[in-house]
């Protein structure tokens, strides 16, 4: 009996195990030297969560647009970039939520510079987490050669969120500001500025109205529909 129960015992544990294990880190090119990376989590509520981070290569350098959603992933990315014999110059993350800087207290224990605004670092300064070497503290700002800018819009998905522009792809990497377009909701709103959101989608729209492909903090990537999306969605929720 008491062998039976530790067999059970282990075959119940040993489920709960494959239950929590998430997908590996997923990199995939969406245009010449840009990589999506898509990492996972658990979010309760939400369950399965998979995350968007970009790595832009150019000649022999690269920069990170967030972090992936843990430690051991931004270890594996940041492995991947060097098995390419390119030097990682850096990383940005566009807001204080894991999902966009989880990876930042590694980059910075490997002497990798880490970005993020000022009021981003203020945040994790409050929450107790480890904030971003170097900080913005513009609207907006040029980064890495300028390759790319980031742009602080207003509140949104919160109130410290930005957006990333890479003008030779005419590509945004919108974080968590954007929903793709297959979003039904706004999803997690307990830091939201929602009131401000269709504004600051409004300061986007024309700062860039150029933009072809939009990467949104979550889902499927798209065109300046996603902006227009996120737009609605923000309109419907504060109504």
């Amino acid at each position: 009996m008491r062998k039976f129960v530790a067999i059970f015992t282990c075959l119940f544990l040993c489920n709960v195990v494959a239950d929590e294990q998430l997908p590996d880190l997923e990199i995939k090119e969406i245009k010449p030297g840009v990589y999506l990376h898509k990492s996972y989590s658990h979010v309760d509520g939400y369950g399965l969560v998979s995350s968007n981070g970009l790595v832009v290569i150019e000649g022999k350098s690269a920069f990170m647009i967030d972090t992936p959603w843990s430690a051991s992933d931004t270890e594996k990315l940041v492995n991947w970039v060097n098995e390419r014999d390119v030097e990682l110059a850096g990383s940005v993350s566009t807001h204080s939520h894991d999902d966009r800087a989880a990876g930042i207290a590694w980059l910075n224990a490997q002497s990798i510079p880490t970005y993020a605004t000022k009021l981003t670092n203020q945040i994790l300064v409050k929450e107790g987490k480890e904030p971003a070497a170097n900080f913005i503290d513009t609207p907006d700002s040029w980064l890495f050669d300028d390759n790319v800018e980031v742009f602080y819009p207003g509140g949104g998905h919160t109130i410290d969120n930005v957006v990333v522009w890479v003008p030779k792809f005419k590509l945004l990497h919108g974080g968590c500001f954007v929903k793709s377009l297959g979003s039904k909701g706004l999803g997690y709103t307990g830091e939201a500025h929602i009131d401000e959101w269709p504004d600051s989608v409004d300061k986007v729209l024309a700062k860039y109205p150029e933009v072809e492909v939009i990467i949104p903090g979550h889902g499927e990537a798209g065109d300046i529909r996603l902006l227009e999306h996120t737009k609605q969605l923000a309109e419907s929720s504060a109504d």
